[in-house]
């Protein structure tokens, strides 16, 4: 793996973390905890909480850099040529959970995956990066769509023309409930295996990605956060919530990846939302904002 420069990612997600918390401390006005956890298998890795915040009912933003000496299921899955090598994973991940049901959800993740060549073939080190930011509303206000989805566009046009395009389709089809035939929310961007470029653009359009985060959500959270709610519009946020926990158990690769390669469980299950609410066979009533969000969420060219 001397080939390939793991320290100089390492260093990017490192600070990419502590950027984010400290943006997200001076917005909200609330400290993040720090839990530093160490894996049995190899590596660990720093995770930034909030819990029971007023700006941040539930908020994470992890950091880590594992390693293991045999690919689990999820990663190898569409790539079984890897199959049985050792492996490192680093990355950023982070769920933000507001309080105010006017002020979206979000998630973003960026990572870099390797698979090391095996000693005994004729081969050499795999890399891949990943990664993308998505936006999950609770109430249709098409400006913020709008500007989540140029500011996607912008942070990927420099590495070429055809990368925003390409992968809000991907992030289109990949946040898709479908056991719900439902969006779980206005997308944003989402990429994988991303190595044909070579890895000083790969990692470039990496960077770009995870540096576009502050300036898509934050201009929202100003607009919505001191919008006035009340219980109706808590309990609806917390029916929504509760797609968001079926996606993550369900459908996330992340997810998937990190309870297969035996991560820390308290790491990977805090994206959930503190509270969700599933009812029965539940549907707004016609006319209101609640009801107007299905017709929100739908792929549509929101840059």
């Amino acid at each position: 793996m001397n080939a390939i420069p793991v320290s100089d990612v390492r260093a990017y997600l490192a600070g990419l973390q502590a950027r984010i918390v400290q943006a997200l401390e001076q917005a909200g006005g609330e400290s993040f905890r720090t839990d530093t956890w160490q894996r049995p298998e190899g590596g660990g890795g720093v995770s930034r909480l909030i819990e029971g915040g007023q700006f941040l009912e539930r908020a994470g933003v992890l950091f880590s850099h594992v390693q293991g000496t045999r690919l689990p299921p999820s990663a190898s899955a569409h790539r079984p040529e890897l199959a049985g090598r050792s492996w490192q994973a680093m990355g950023v991940s982070m769920v933000l959970h507001p309080r105010n049901p006017y002020v979206p959800t979000t998630h973003m993740n960026v990572r870099m995956f390797v698979a090391a060549a095996r000693p005994d073939h004729d081969e050499s080190d795999v890399f891949w990066f990943g990664g993308g930011l998505d936006l999950t509303p609770y109430y249709a206000f098409e400006d913020d769509a709008r500007h989540f989805h140029r500011a996607c566009r912008a942070a990927l046009e420099p590495h070429g023309a055809e990368y925003y395009p390409q992968y809000k389709r991907w992030c289109d089809d990949y946040f898709y409930l479908k056991h719900r035939n439902e969006m779980r929310g206005v997308g944003g961007i989402f990429f994988d295996d991303l190595n044909e470029p070579g890895f000083d653009a790969s990692f470039a359009l990496m960077r770009s990605v995870g540096d576009a985060f502050l300036p898509a959500y934050l201009p929202i959270v100003e607009r919505r956060r001191d919008m006035p709610y009340g219980q109706a519009q808590r309990d609806f946020q917390a029916y929504r919530r509760g797609r968001y926990v079926e996606f993550n158990l369900v459908f996330d690769r992340g997810t998937l990846f990190g309870l297969q390669s035996g991560g820390r469980t308290e790491s990977i299950l805090l994206s959930m939302p503190p509270m969700a609410q599933w009812r029965y066979d539940w549907h707004p009533a016609p006319g209101t904002p609640e009801a107007a969000l299905a017709d929100f969420l739908q792929p549509r060219d929101w840059a």
